[in-house]
């Protein structure tokens, strides 16, 4: 009963039938099985997870999964925070990848925390979202990124090999048509799963706002933008802030991103939480990688402002 129950996956009412029992003394019976030692369960969890966390702001934000880290980050370094946030959207990633998927990676220092972490992928086209961000070290930039899943996976890599952010709407255009980022570009409408990182429109806090000048900046703050993914911007509302980034940026556009069926999000630490609210409340993300802190603030602010029946990603 326990190895059909632990090790095949059988519900207790299938082994009740097999056996001939009701459920509820087989329910008995695997108690008695653990007590006694003959089954032990273990954990061996990089980063182990507040289940009950998790499980209310998926509930709040209506995500198919929500995974937060626990409360005893807290305590702990930014940059610690970030490593172990990353190991869990690897152990995500990992778990829920198949064969037959083409897998987005957008820039951010929490998806190359991520991407350092993965040890193991199906072999599967590995698709840069959005060009390299100026003044990233090499290892840091997106195209590396890409790379090092790539060598894991040991599918097919698309790079995109030109800047984030263009001096305007014509380099990007030209850009876009070059061969090798053409043919990334045309991934864009095959991508079953990707993974992006939230941003908040902050100094430090976005792959795309300390690469414009000040005017800029202010600029869109004035249209309202809280977050970023993939240099696209939202409002506190999670609608999109259209401005002139959008014509001079190399990346995946939001209606692409919206309609991949599975989005991992990863955004934590309090100062962003406002932003990961905003995003959530866009309906593109269905999976949601954070920590305690950003889990806190957000269920808060789920509170404040609940979300509507009709929220939730469209199926």
């Amino acid at each position: 009963m326990a190895r059909r129950f632990y090790v095949q996956g059988h519900s207790k009412l299938e082994i009740a039938d097999e056996f001939g029992m009701s459920r509820f003394k087989v329910a008995r019976m695997l108690d008695a099985a653990r007590e006694s030692g003959l089954v032990r369960i273990e954990f061996d969890l990089q980063a182990p997870v507040d289940v009950e966390l998790s499980d209310e702001v998926r509930r709040a934000y209506r995500l198919d999964r929500v995974l937060v880290l626990e409360r005893s980050s807290m305590r702990e370094p930014k940059e610690v925070v970030r490593r172990r946030v990353g190991a869990l959207a690897a152990r995500l990633l990992e778990e829920i990848a198949v064969a037959e998927d083409v897998i987005g990676l957008s820039w951010a220092r929490s998806v190359n925390a991520m991407t350092e972490a993965i040890r193991t992928l199906p072999r599967c086209p590995i698709v840069q979202l959005c060009g390299v961000q100026a003044g990233m070290d090499m290892r840091g930039r997106s195209v590396e990124t890409v790379s090092r899943v790539t060598a894991v996976s040991g599918g097919e890599a698309y790079p995109i090999f030109g800047p984030l952010v263009l001096p305007d709407q014509r380099t990007t255009e030209i850009l876009r048509h070059q061969p090798g980022i053409a043919e990334t570009f045309a991934q864009f409408g095959k991508l079953t799963k990707a993974v992006v990182s939230i941003g908040a429109w902050t100094p430090g806090e976005s792959t795309v706002y300390d690469a414009l000048d000040d005017a800029e900046r202010a600029a869109i703050a004035a249209r309202g933008a809280t977050a970023e993914v993939a240099a696209r911007l939202f409002d506190a509302a999670g609608n999109p802030v259209s401005t002139g980034l959008t014509h001079h940026v190399l990346a995946i556009s939001r209606e692409e991103l919206t309609a991949v069926p599975e989005v991992i999000a990863i955004g934590y630490s309090r100062p962003k939480a406002e932003a990961v609210d905003a995003v959530l409340r866009s309906r593109m993300v269905s999976s949601l990688v954070t920590d305690a802190a950003a889990a806190e603030a957000l269920l808060d602010l789920a509170k404040a402002n609940p979300l509507p029946p009709d929220a939730g990603r469209p199926s």
